[in-house]
C-alpha cells in the first residue's frame, strides 16, 4: 500500500450547514472521510489535502481569507501532511499534485471529497488520464441539487449519476466500510 495515497478534495467549511454552498450529506461524507484519514494516518500512508480557493471574478464561496475557505475540522491536516491549494475543479491543474504523487512513487489513489459533480469528477478523470488507478469512496463524497431546463435534479440523483459515470471506467467505486475491511 506504500504506492497508494489518500486524496481529500475540498472538504471545506463552505460546504457545511451555515456555509455559502451547503451540500446535501456533507457531514456524513466528512465523517466517512475522517475514518479513511485515520486509517491512512495509522498505516503511515501518503495523504494529500486539497483546498480550493476561488479567485475568479464573481465567486461566491471559498473566498480567500474566510472561514468558509478553511478545511473542515473533521479532516484537518496534521503537520507534515501535504496541503495543495488549487483554483480550478481539477486538482492537477496548475498545482504540484502530480509532482507530489510522483515524488512518492504513488500509483493508486483513494479519493474522497466534495463536490462529487465538479472537483471530485474532474480530479478523478484527470488522474485516470495520467495513469493512476483510482478508487472513489462514494459515501465520503457529497453533492448538491442542480437545475436543468426548469427542473430540479435532486442531490441524490446528481450524486448517483456522477458516481455511476466514474464507475464505468475511471474508478473503482466502494463505500468506506468496505474499503477499510
Amino acid at each position: 500500500m506504500k504506492d497508494t495515497a489518500l486524496i481529500i478534495i475540498d472538504i471545506q467549511n463552505d460546504y457545511f450547514p451555515q456555509g455559502l454552498m451547503e451540500l446535501e450529506g456533507s457531514i456524513a461524507a466528512a465523517k466517512n472521510a475522517n475514518k479513511v484519514l485515520a486509517y491512512f494516518r495509522e498505516k503511515n500512508l501518503h495523504i494529500c489535502h486539497i483546498r480550493h480557493e476561488s479567485l475568479q471574478p464573481g465567486s461566491t464561496f471559498f473566498l480567500p481569507d474566510t472561514k468558509g475557505n478553511q478545511i473542515h475540522e473533521l479532516v484537518a491536516p496534521l503537520p507534515g501532511e501535504a496541503v495543495i491549494m488549487k483554483h480550478f475543479p481539477n486538482s492537477f491543474r496548475d498545482t504540484n499534485l502530480l509532482t507530489t504523487l510522483k515524488d512518492q512513487a504513488i500509483k493508486k489513489l483513494v479519493v474522497v471529497g466534495m463536490m462529487t459533480l465538479m472537483c471530485v469528477d474532474a480530479t478523478v478523470r484527470a488522474a485516470f488520464d495520467l495513469g493512476f488507478e483510482c478508487t472513489v469512496l462514494h459515501d465520503a463524497t457529497a453533492a448538491k441539487a442542480l437545475e436543468y431546463e426548469g427542473r430540479v435534479i435532486p442531490a441524490s440523483n446528481v450524486q448517483g449519476s456522477f458516481i455511476a459515470a466514474l464507475g464505468l471506467g475511471y474508478a473503482r467505486i466502494m463505500d468506506t466500510d468496505a474499503y477499510l475491511k
